[in-house]
């Protein structure tokens, strides 16, 4: 993990103010002072603000970009999970709040808090997720308007709740859902003729995937993103 991360969440301090704290020198590794926020950490170094030893204590929320071909489990004994992404000492206890399936990208969310991940999944919350969908043809208005206005998916006999859609390109669209049922975007463009040719999740509720965050990258959430779930 990163010093500056190590040092927001051992300490409660902002990812601001512990790169603050970083440069005013109030950081020292394995003895020595450091100023660098994008430092590397093992998880076997010592770590201390103003003398003080620094280790990740309390409930974990991150984000992450997930790549492809990467499954949302803490184990697998075929694939690379989410989980193989991050330091040893940062997996413990973790979970993922909203899985992505193997070949979907985008946020993805995980916490050690189990009620907090409730919240986040729980149908009751109706909690809005965001996907850019790649299509294998071209979009029609039809195909909009039924999107819109909620679709019968294969096998199930209640219709979606409506969707909102953003035009992107011919081929690409915006997907706003507030449901979580099985394979639901890829399902929802089935039922109106078309397929998934690529998915990626962009947000969930209020929270968006960093930009910063290559795939395969990681961050804490902020207070303010932890909060947006009530």
């Amino acid at each position: 993990m990163r010093l500056d991360f190590l040092i927001a969440n051992g300490t409660g301090l902002s990812r601001k103010d512990a790169r603050r704290a970083l440069m005013a020198s109030r950081v020292t590794l394995d003895g020595v002072v450091c100023r660098k926020a994008a430092t590397q950490l093992s998880g076997e170094e010592d770590v201390r603000l103003d003398g003080e030893p620094v280790a990740l204590t309390g409930e974990r929320y991150l984000m992450l970009h997930k790549p492809l071909d990467v499954v949302s489990a803490t184990r697998d004994s075929e694939h690379t999970t989410v989980l193989d992404l991050l330091p040893p000492d940062l997996r413990r206890n973790l979970h993922v709040a909203g899985r992505l399936d193997r070949d979907t990208t985008g946020l993805l969310l995980l916490t050690t808090d189990g009620q907090w991940s409730h919240r986040v999944t729980s149908p009751r919350s109706r909690c809005n997720k965001t996907y850019r969908v790649d299509l294998a043809e071209a979009w029609t208005e039809d195909m909009l308007a039924s999107l819109r206005n909620g679709v019968t998916l294969k096998g199930e006999p209640k219709p979606t709740a409506p969707a909102q859609v953003e035009v992107l390109g011919d081929r690409q669209l915006r997907l706003i859902i507030s449901e979580g049922r099985y394979h639901q975007v890829k399902r929802m463009l089935a039922a109106v003729g078309n397929h998934v040719d690529a998915l990626h999740r962009e947000a969930i509720g209020a929270v968006r995937l960093d930009p910063v965050l290559a795939p395969g990258d990681y961050r804490a959430l902020t207070r303010k993103e932890i909060d947006s779930f009530g």
